[in-house]
């Protein structure tokens, strides 16, 4: 397909695709003229990844080369470069810059490593991830909230059952490369999802418990023409 088409299948401008060929967010095409080239669906896929990473993931162009470069890098094995790449997305740290002497972040990075032997999970201290969680932990433990073991550890064994779903999903498409890019947009685009049905999991436990509807709380009534 020509550059044209590649704009109208993705819905990407054919100016933002070039922008996007300049940055090496996208292979180049077939040469077939001195001004012109081909493209196929493997550019179709790469693009939507672009975009998904880009526009839906608000993930700045240089992060999102790093993580296309680990996506397409050979010398690394599948876990390496699915590392490297969900490794290298933006991740939202709460709180202020941690500090290594700071006695509520020893104690969070203690707390973490006897949930990690809990889980039986391999830590990986250089994971954007782990500073994360120790961020996390720590202003969980300035404001004197929950956050031992224990309250960890419902967290962890969930998270586990959300990985094997994830990789399950992503081990049934053939393509190493095509899996290692579903990973890096099923991280971006299922984030959301997740924070969206824990919230919707909140509020419906909450009506389940505190109602006073009824049993188990009345379904609240919907609003709009009455029926009949």
């Amino acid at each position: 397909m020509r550059l044209a088409e590649l704009s109208e299948r993705s819905g990407v401008s054919t100016a933002t695709i070039k922008y996007y060929l300049r940055e090496g967010l996208l292979p180049p095409g077939e040469r077939v003229t001195a001004t012109q080239s081909e493209y196929n669906e493997d550019h179709l896929r790469r693009l939507r990844l672009v975009r998904a990473l880009i526009q839906v993931g608000r993930v700045p162009v240089a992060t999102a080369r790093e993580v296309l470069g680990a996506v397409d890098d050979n010398a690394l094995d599948m876990d390496e470069r699915l590392g490297v790449a969900v490794g290298s997305l933006p991740h939202q740290a709460p709180g202020r810059p941690e500090e290594a002497e700071d006695p509520h972040v020893r104690a969070a990075r203690e707390t973490i490593d006897g949930l990690l032997a809990e889980l039986g999970w391999h830590a990986r201290p250089s994971y954007p991830a782990a500073e994360s969680l120790v961020t996390a932990v720590a202003t969980l433990r300035r404001l004197d909230y929950p956050c031992d073991v224990a309250s960890l550890l419902p967290y962890g064994r969930l998270a586990t059952e959300l990985a094997v779903s994830d990789l399950d999903m992503i081990s049934a498409i053939e393509a190493p490369v095509t899996q290692l890019e579903a990973a890096v947009a099923l991280t971006v685009l299922y984030e959301p999802v997740l924070l969206s049905l824990r919230r919707m999991a909140h509020a419906e436990e909450s009506r389940r418990r505190y109602s006073t509807g009824g049993e188990g709380g009345a379904p609240a009534k919907q609003a709009g023409p009455a029926n009949g």
